[in-house]
């Protein structure tokens, strides 16, 4: 596995894990609630379910990209496709998501595990940010492989998670993301849509019938 290819599997499980979303703000919610420790709990428990979607993501890149190259091809401009449109749906956001969680679990640990199994979102997404970074080495990706790809996206997630539980329960903090949160949104989605344009620029090449070999 060469150095790039690590990184950009770490980068992906750690921008997968620490990008704002449902998950995210429920654990500000919590962390403002309950403090520190619940948060660490809802996030413990919440791992569970990244990494279940995140090997499952995994497992139908690499497959994709053994079938044929133009599979993997597909799936990525699907999911450049699908992160622009994320990306232009954060930066037209004005209020707090609807279907933010509110309010406190009384069971942290669980009610994470729970919310990371279910969350609808998880699995689209992580296809298409791990597709979006990964695309410029496709040819590197093996069966292999898969094992480490699995535990370095889990690294990733684990320093995501070292951060927020570093920060989650400070009053400032909570104060500062109330604040900004549309901003710290519409930030994200300009990131989205850099994934997305990378992703297609590996992508529609290939499909296109111009890709060299």
């Amino acid at each position: 596995m060469t150095p790039s290819l690590l990184f950009a599997v770490l980068a992906s499980g750690f921008i997968y894990g620490i990008t704002p979303g449902p998950g995210v703000l429920a654990v500000f919610g919590i962390g403002a609630a309950r403090g520190r420790r619940a948060g660490a709990g809802f996030l413990c428990g919440h791992l569970l379910g990244d990494v279940v979607w995140c090997s499952t993501a995994l497992i139908a890149i690499v497959g994709a990209r053994e079938i044929g190259s133009g599979a993997f091809d597909v799936l990525g401009v699907l999911s450049g496709v699908y992160l622009f449109w994320l990306g232009m749906r954060a930066i037209r956001t004005r209020s707090r998501s609807e279907d933010a969680p509110q309010g406190a679990a009384r069971r942290p640990f669980w009610h994470g595990v729970v919310f990371g199994l279910t969350n609808p979102k998880a699995y689209p997404v992580a296809v298409a940010t791990f597709t979006a970074l990964l695309a410029s080495r496709a040819e590197l990706l093996t069966w292999d492989m898969l094992p480490w790809l699995i535990f370095l996206s889990f690294v990733g997630g684990l320093l995501a998670y070292a951060i927020l539980i570093g920060i989650v329960g400070a009053r400032y903090v909570r104060t500062a993301y109330q604040r900004h949160e549309v901003l710290i949104t519409r930030l994200c989605g300009v990131m989205f849509i850099g994934f997305a344009i990378n992703a297609l620029v590996h992508a529609l090449p290939g499909l296109l019938g111009s890709k060299t070999t």
